[in-house]
């Protein structure tokens, strides 16, 4: 809860820093602002608040249901009788009115504990909900922390096309000065200045992938488009991840399997609800009525003008299922199939989580070793490049020699920076797998 607390006033100073100017976005102010404003995340807390109304309300089930109920009708009747004596009698217009009101009172005070089952139930949910913005918030921050670096990368690759670019700049100039003095070819010109061309369109196409990955990162923020900032362009590898310490109690930190066992918990609870509809209902009733029916006239005269009852009664009710179409047995059944299909997702998930984590450490150790290879690779082509041009200018190698050496150099680059990238990526991917990626 600490770190949550600070990243959101992380994602407050971030905003500050926008409107006063300052251009850097560190990973922590990224994460931090999607954590308050992305909005997968804050769907999923509106489905946790859903939960968590409901729990509020958990004990109603236990309360008794109060009813008021009241009415009143008007009468207008034409009447005819015949009597055994065989007087009849007949009268048109006769009016009366009937008022009636009740208050009704049912308590349920045993139902083979379902309603114990339901109050559980309401709290599993609310530890589902919870479960379920953690799985979110963790995605959500792996997402942001992969654009985030992707743009990284890209600076990268830009630094490092400038670079090559610069190579094709002198490429140029000593291919002029070699075909000036008497000893080049116009082609070495003309090739080197369609290289130095290709560069400069390449860096037009890299601002322009930096600018649509920044788009991509406003919106994980949900910030407005066009925010205009710039990232930290070094990519941080942490090389001493361990397999047994991401596999040690990764079933009650990944997030994704714990909703899974938490589901398998509610299938278990909604069995008990269905075994509770086996049980007797014992319930408590009372009412106070009111009843009143005034007559503006009669035809008999043993007939009430005026009639009225109220009173209070109470008493006890007892429901004894005895047979509703094997209903309640085939809800058994089917809950009871709910939680071993349950527990087969459980099983298959956890199986898919473990096999994903020894391939995403085998990944994360093979780009270490690639890593490795291609820093020391890219001082190798480095230094080549700048023999070359050395004995170049002393006219001890070729234009040729110069271009293939460039070409190694933007090759060990791509890849260096291809290597970082898919590190942090595995780096990143094993966290997320951990569920250690917020805490």
């Amino acid at each position: 809860m600490r770190m949550m607390r600070n990243l959101l006033v992380t994602a407050l100073l971030f905003t500050g820093y926008i409107s006063s100017g300052q251009k850097i976005l560190t990973l922590e102010e990224a994460v931090a602002t999607a954590l308050q404003n992305n909005y997968d995340i804050r769907i999923s807390r509106n489905d946790s608040i859903v939960a968590a109304l409901d729990y509020s309300f958990r004990y109603g089930a236990f309360l008794p249901q109060l009813n008021a109920t009241a009415g009143t009708v008007w009468n207008n009747n034409n009447q005819k009788q015949t009597l055994a004596d065989g007087t009849k009698r007949k009268q048109n217009g006769i009016k009366s009115n009937n008022l009636t009101s009740s208050l009704n009172l049912n308590w349920k005070l045993f139902d083979g504990l379902k309603m114990f089952a339901t109050l559980e139930k309401a709290g599993e949910f609310i530890k589902l909900g919870e479960l379920t913005i953690k799985n979110q918030v963790v995605n959500s921050v792996a997402a942001v922390i992969n654009n985030y670096y992707n743009i990284a990368a890209q600076k990268q690759q830009l630094k490092a096309i400038q670079e090559v670019m610069s190579v094709s700049e002198e490429r140029v100039r000593l291919a002029q000065n070699r075909l000036d003095i008497g000893v080049g070819i116009k082609p070495d010109v003309l090739q080197s200045k369609v290289d130095l061309n290709a560069q400069r369109a390449n860096i037009l196409t890299q601002e322009t992938l930096i600018g649509q990955l920044k788009e991509q990162l406003n919106q994980a923020m949900n910030v407005a488009l066009n925010t205009q900032y710039d990232v930290q362009d070094s990519i941080p590898i942490n090389h001493n991840l361990g397999l047994g310490e991401i596999q040690n109690d990764i079933e009650n930190t990944n997030p994704f399997l714990q909703i899974a066992q938490k589901s398998i918990d509610i299938s278990r609870i909604t069995l008990k609800e269905r075994k509770a509809d086996q049980f007797p209902i014992l319930s408590f009733n009372s009412a106070y009525n009111f009843s009143r029916t005034n007559n503006k006239a009669v035809i008999n005269n043993f007939s009430l003008l005026f009639n009225q009852n109220q009173g209070f009664n109470y008493g006890f009710s007892l429901a004894v299922p005895i047979l509703n179409n094997f209903n309640t047995r085939r809800l058994i059944r089917q809950a009871k199939q709910d939680i071993t299909y349950q527990q087969l997702l459980y099983d298959n998930q956890r199986s898919l989580l473990h096999l994903d984590v020894i391939n995403a450490f085998i990944a994360y150790e093979q780009q270490k070793k690639a890593l490795t290879l291609e820093e020391e690779n890219i001082l190798l082509a480095k230094e080549n490049v700048s023999i070359i041009v050395q004995t170049l200018r002393l006219g001890a190698s070729t234009i040729i020699q110069l271009r293939e050496a460039q070409q190694s150099l933007e090759n060990a680059y791509n890849r260096l920076i291809t290597a970082r990238y898919n590190t942090k990526l595995a780096e990143t991917e094993l966290r997320r797998l951990k569920g250690d990626l917020v805490r």
